[in-house]
């Protein structure tokens, strides 16, 4: 019985080591899918809204 109980704490510890080894790397994922949607709504803002070069008068 006591096995039994050993057993299983090592494996509720095993499955939440697991759960904040993941959890740590979504998070370390966050702030270059936050660069990435802001670069990507700049180049769309670019793609609508052209800059046209100045005019040379001739």
């Amino acid at each position: 019985m006591d096995s039994t109980v050993i057993i299983v704490i090592l494996a509720i510890a095993s499955v939440a080591s697991v759960l904040l080894f993941a959890l740590k790397g979504l998070l370390d994922q966050v702030p270059d899918v936050i660069d990435s949607a802001g670069k990507a709504r700049d180049a769309w803002h670019r793609f609508k809204n052209p800059e046209l070069p100045p005019r040379v008068d001739d």
